[in-house]
Parts: C-alpha cells; structure tokens; sequence
C-alpha cells in the first residue's frame, strides 16, 4: 500500500483498528452523528482486511449488506471502492461497473453486496474460495430487528475459524427503537463505539459542512444533537428522563438499608414481574437490583425464585386485585400484602417515579426493568399529538416499583403487616 493507514483513519478509529488487529472481538457496532467517517472507516478495515490475509494465506472473503437491494450501488459499493482509490491499490482490484462484485485479483477474494430484503440470496451466499470473514450491516437501524440479523449470522458465520462482524449507524432518535436497545445489552464480544464529526479533521469534511452543521445547532440544538452528535434525544413522549442504565456493584448493593419490595402478578399471556429495590430518600435515588419477571410461572416457582432475592423474607407490597393470589404466595412461606391503590394512584405513582432524582436500574441483574422503563412512552394520536394518559401495556416492572415503593408515595405511615389486612 502506498500510504499509511494512521493518515486515512480519524483519532477516534485507531484503538477500534488495534482491537480488530489483536481479535479482541467479533462485533463491532460503530454509531454515530454525519460526518463521523465510520463508514470510511470500516470500508478501509474490509479492503485492507483482505489483503493482509491474502498476504498470509488466508482466503477471507466480505459480504456488505443494506436492508433493501436498490440502495446498494450509490452507497456501500461507492465505499468500498472509495477506500481501494483511497489506500492506493486500485491496481489489485476489479471493480466491474455496475456489478454487485469487486474481487480481489492477485487471489479471487470477493466482496459481495447484498439486500436483505431477499433473505434467501443472502444465506445462499457463495465465495470461490475460503469463507466470510467480514460481514457489514451498513444503516443498521433500516433493518427490521435484530432476530432478522441474527438469523443471517447464523447462516453466514459457518466455515471459517474467525469472523469479524460491523455494524454502522445513526442512532434513531427514540430509545424504543430496537438498535439503540441492542447496544445497551452487555455481551463479551461485542465492541460499542460511538464517533462525531467533531474529531474529524476539518479539512476531510470541507468548509460548506461545517458551516451547515453550526447553522442547524443554532436554529436547532436538539435536531444538531441527533444528527450530527449521534444523540439519543427521544421522540418528547418519553415518561423517565431520570434513568441511569449501569451496573449497580456488589460494594453498592452491601450498604443498602432501605430495601424495598414490588409485585406484580402475571394473568394470562402477562409476565410476573418482582422487583428488589433500594431508596436513598435523602438523595430520592431508586436502585433497581434483583427482579424476577417471567410468563406463565407458577406461583410455587415464582415464590422459589423471588425467595432467593430475597432471603430474609421482607416485606413485599404487591398488586392487590386478587387477594387469592396474595394469600396463595403467602401460605408458601412470602410476607406479601396487597397495595392500598384508590382513585389516581397509577399517575400518582409514575409521577412520583418521574419527579426521583435518579432511577438506577442494572441491566445485567434486571434486563427487562431497563427496558420497559426506557421504552414507556406516552403515545400519540392520528395527528401526532401526544396523548394525556399513561399508558397501560408493557409496564409490568414500572407497576412492580409503584406498589414497592407504595409508602413513600403516599408519605402514610403505619402501613406495616400489624395495622393491615395481610390479604386486602
């Protein structure tokens, strides 16, 4: 190659290309705002991937994919022939106007495009020689869900001992969407990052984009913060802007004093969700750390399961429409009681979530709180409009935390099992 890789790659991308070199993960998810070059970047990874193979006798091959066919000519195929032009080795590619192939000559490795919106295509996938080893998704979040990628994966990631997968994107504005959600879930071999135009040399983007990105962050500071920053700034119906999504450390969990307790049962097609907490009044900090939420457990395993959590057998202040259920869970060996509830307690309850200084939910221990706290949004009507109530589906952890933290929202006291009914 006839120039060096640091003086095509921006600052942010050279530990990204260390980690690929040192096979540190397989899945690379790089998102961002315009200009960011993460596409330049993982085209350059592809090409020159290639080739250092090739060098070591190794027949790896690359598959590009966008959602729809009809996109890939004027976009990822004019990428990777950009990054060939770019590294100075045009001379050791085919590059075939108009065909969805450019191979690499010196030894028949191909980079293929496809759509996935022909699935079979894109699992009967063919190389001539050796396996796939590079897969990119390009505009991630034009696909449909991640079950729809995974299910590719599957297909493509046979037959070779190594697979480097990319994933590149705008982050969508609402947190709903499935890619922003993707990212949030930990997993070992997977690589997040996150890049801006900002740390891209100036001279790479030219003076007429700086100029249209410092227009719009005056005209539209939150519209300059999605597009060009890669912010997550939510659609305005959001419910919980106090969310903190971490790891709550073992440290943390050891001090905890102010345990509480919520329980929502399951009915019907309807998960179970128990939730463990802590309440830091005097910071009005929510811990979210232990939960249980599953469909169709019966009650006997769900009391083993919520028993483990919590062992000293705490209080538990659950949902109190079937006093059956409540006096079951009971005699199994639970201390659970049923909330008081009363007129306006649902929008009492979320609001005083809302008005916490922080909620923190781990979504290693409790997944399913994260995400139903992070997707619960007030929904919109035929105008787009947002409507006036909460709404009531896919909030079985947020009803769990209401009924947990009963007592501090109606600020009553005396509400302990010996002034109660144990069954109302």
């Amino acid at each position: 190659m006839t120039v060096k890789l640091s003086d095509v790659l921006a600052a942010p991308f050279h530990a990204v290309h260390v980690d690929i070199v040192k096979k540190r993960h397989t899945h690379y998810w790089l998102k961002g705002g315009r200009g960011s070059t993460k596409s330049s970047f993982i085209s350059i990874e592809i090409v020159k991937g290639i080739m250092d193979d090739a060098q070591n006798g190794i027949m790896s091959n690359a598959l590009v994919l966008r959602r729809v066919k009809d996109t890939l000519s004027e976009s990822v195929r004019d990428q990777i022939k950009w990054a060939i032009e770019i590294l100075g080795v045009s001379e050791y590619w085919h590059v075939p106007e108009s065909k969805l192939t450019i191979t690499y000559k010196p030894t028949g490795q191909v980079i293929r495009f496809k759509g996935a919106d022909n699935p079979k295509k894109v699992k009967s996938t063919k190389v001539p020689k050796g396996w796939i080893k590079y897969i990119w998704y390009e505009e991630v979040d034009e696909f449909e869900s991640y079950a729809k990628i995974r299910n590719i994966n599957q297909s493509l990631m046979r037959g070779g001992p190594d697979f480097i997968v990319f994933y590149s994107y705008n982050p969508p504005e609402s947190q709903r969407n499935w890619v922003n959600r993707h990212v949030l879930e930990p997993r070992e071999d997977t690589y997040i990052h996150h890049s801006t135009y900002l740390d891209v040399p100036k001279e790479w983007l030219g003076e007429q984009f700086i100029i249209e990105a410092e227009h719009l962050k005056k005209v539209n500071k939150a519209k300059y913060d999605h597009e060009y920053l890669g912010v997550v700034i939510g659609t305005g119906g959001e419910v919980f802007t106090n969310l903190s999504i971490r790891q709550i450390t073992d440290e943390e969990i050891q001090v905890f004093d102010r345990l509480k307790n919520g329980l929502d049962f399951g009915y019907a097609g309807d998960p179970l969700a128990y939730l463990k907490m802590h309440y830091d009044k005097t910071r009005r900090r929510l811990f979210i750390f232990g939960e249980v939420y599953q469909v169709r457990l019966s009650n006997a395993n769900a009391v083993v399961k919520i028993k483990k959590l919590n062992p000293l057998n705490k209080l538990i202040i659950a949902d109190s429409e079937d006093p059956r259920t409540i006096n079951e869970f009971n005699l199994l060996g639970l201390n659970v009681i049923g909330a008081k509830k009363g007129p306006g307690s649902v929008e009492n309850g979320i609001k005083w979530l809302q008005d916490l200084e922080e909620i923190i939910i781990d979504p290693i221990r409790c997944p399913n709180a994260a995400r139903e706290f992070q997707e619960y949004e007030i929904e919109k009507d035929k105008e787009g409009n947002l409507k006036g109530e909460f709404p009531d589906k896919n909030n079985h952890t947020i009803d769990a935390a209401r009924y947990g933290m009963e007592n501090d929202i109606t600020k009553k006291k005396g509400r302990a099992g010996k002034n109660r009914s144990k069954y109302e």
